[in-house]
């Protein structure tokens, strides 16, 4: 296969949302329809044991919610399909941020009942600014919620986005038959199922035929042609090109766990979402056409299989094609590096793969070397920008509460903050760890992970900072004198850079005024820039 087709082939996107909208349970559900899984585990449901695909970690497991993007890919409909589905807590909203830069498009899913909520509309600001495409499907028509059309102005003006019905439902809560397909002009209605693929579906082309009041009921039925008489006067036929442009988001309703909607969504998807897009560089754009290979890390992983110990970074490929035991440039570190065990992902199963192209996110076993951010190419000296970057609003001490495991607690925190899921400084005398998050339930994580990953109890005590910066001059002698002044605020982070740690804004704003020749970052990718 030539480069440009495997280019053409591949779909990577990712799943995101607001807490409980359902996202996990769609993710389980493409796969399902994809042929990835024969049997979908319910994310909440007790009385089925099977937990959902994607959730690999324990407390993922346990507490029924997604806290670490997995990857999963399988084949539909002639192509290679990329799903990466990311945390919907807002307390991982770093690790869902950084995902966004590896994805070429996007479903968003919202809940018919609540709508757009306030971490749908972060979410959506950061696919605005990159000109992302995004679907929205809207979960939970089983259920009741707001009326369809309210929904959709609702998403227009809280979204700032143009939308346009592809789907429609019939009916909604207990009164809830099916899907009406707007784009292939034709009705599936489903019956229930929460774990297999319902084989009974029946096609209607014409919306004016008997068959269809017989099939729904005459008033059903005669509310559905009113309604999708109101969408054609109302919206804009569908245009892919608006949708490539990020300036409309096509929309689809259903159930996911009752397998409504799903299939429409999925064949829809795979026709109209972009093949992968190029990504700007320090030294300009790099096309997926390109022949020469490159690819950035925007997620590592420690111990995605407990028993081995294992840690592997998430690389997304940008241009030409990665091949396996070949030597590639790891432009951060200036040194050359080959991979003997390249892997693909279906969630936490691994298979080694021999190459990969544009589009495709690969798992590259890490002895350390690679960092959230680092460009592997074939020898250029560039590296990709717009990794994002968060400064923690949350800080707490580490405490050892076994100094007999002193040493696993080290490598544990340390492997922990290489993955990015929070920020670590040092303090001085005694070593103490801050540990900066911008939510509490990554101390949770954190806590639980360095017990049943590493074999180390902790336990974190609150600290009253507002910020932490970087701080970077040429003026040696105000740094000197800002250190001496603020000894007790002073921390390191892991690669040795000064951070303050500011207790108020307030203070903050003196420390600028008072040492105007210090610069204080607010961001750690000013490191980026001095690579």
């Amino acid at each position: 296969m030539s480069n440009q087709e495997a280019i053409e082939k591949r779909r990577t996107f990712g799943i995101i949302s607001h807490p409980d909208a359902g996202k996990t349970t769609l993710t389980e559900k493409l796969l399902l329809f994809g042929g990835a899984i024969q049997s979908a585990g319910a994310v909440k449901n007790n009385k089925i044991k099977k937990t959902a695909t994607s959730d690999f970690m324990e407390i993922e497991k346990q507490r029924g919610i997604s806290v670490a993007t997995s990857v999963m890919a399988f084949q539909y409909s002639g192509k290679q399909i990329n799903i990466l589905d990311t945390p919907g807590h807002k307390d991982f909203a770093e690790d869902t941020f950084r995902t966004l830069t590896a994805v070429d498009s996007v479903i968003l899913v919202i809940d018919c009942a609540n709508g757009v909520e306030e971490q749908t509309e972060k979410l959506m600001e950061v696919c605005r600014m990159r000109k992302t495409p995004v679907i929205i499907f809207i979960n939970k028509m089983d259920r009741e919620g707001k009326d369809p059309f309210e929904l959709l102005d609702e998403l227009e003006s809280s979204l700032n986005i143009n939308v346009r019905p592809l789907t429609w439902p019939i009916g909604m809560g207990d009164r809830f038959q099916g899907v009406y397909n707007i784009y292939d002009k034709n009705i599936n209605v489903f019956s229930a199922n929460k774990t297999k693929i319902e084989k009974d579906i029946v096609s209607i082309s014409d919306l004016n035929s008997p068959e269809l009041d017989t099939l729904l009921g005459e008033k059903p039925a005669a509310e559905l042609r009113d309604e999708l008489e109101t969408i054609e006067g109302v919206y804009n036929p569908f245009d892919r090109e608006d949708y490539l442009a990020g300036d409309v988001a096509p929309v689809f309703f259903g159930s996911a766990v009752n397998n409504f909607g799903v299939q429409e969504l999925l064949d829809t998807f795979v026709r109209i979402s972009p093949s992968p897009r190029g990504r700007d560089t320090d030294a300009g754009r790099m096309e997926p056409d390109d022949k020469k290979f490159s690819g950035f890390v925007f997620k590592i992983h420690a111990n995605l299989d407990p028993k081995h110990r294992d840690r592997i970074a998430f690389l997304r490929i940008v241009s030409g094609k990665f091949e396996r035991n070949t030597f590639y440039k790891h432009v951060r570190l200036n040194k050359k590096f080959k991979f003997p065990n390249p892997t693909s992902f279906m969630a936490q199963d691994k298979s080694v793969i021999d190459e990969a192209f544009p589009g495709d996110v690969i798992g590259l076993y890490d002895t350390g070397n690679f960092k959230i951010g680092d460009t592997l190419n074939e020898g250029e000296n560039f590296m990709f920008k717009g990794i994002p970057s968060f400064s923690p609003e949350l800080f707490q001490e580490l405490e050892n509460l076994d100094p007999l495991k002193s040493k696993q607690l080290e490598k544990g925190i340390n492997q922990l903050m290489d993955e990015g899921v929070a920020q670590m400084f040092i303090q001085q005398p005694g070593n103490r760890k801050i540990i900066g998050t911008v939510g509490q339930l990554q101390f949770e994580v954190i806590a639980y992970r360095l017990d049943h990953e590493y074999g180390a109890k902790c336990r974190f005590v609150p600290k009253g900072y507002h910020k932490a910066c970087w701080i970077t001059t040429d003026n040696d002698a105000q740094l000197a004198d800002f250190l001496r002044a603020k000894a007790n605020y002073i921390a390191k982070d892991k690669d040795g850079n000064h951070v303050f740690l500011a207790e108020t804004s307030f203070l903050l704003q003196m420390a600028e005024k008072d040492y105007p020749d210090i610069t204080f970052h607010k961001t750690s990718e000013f490191k980026l820039e001095r690579v």
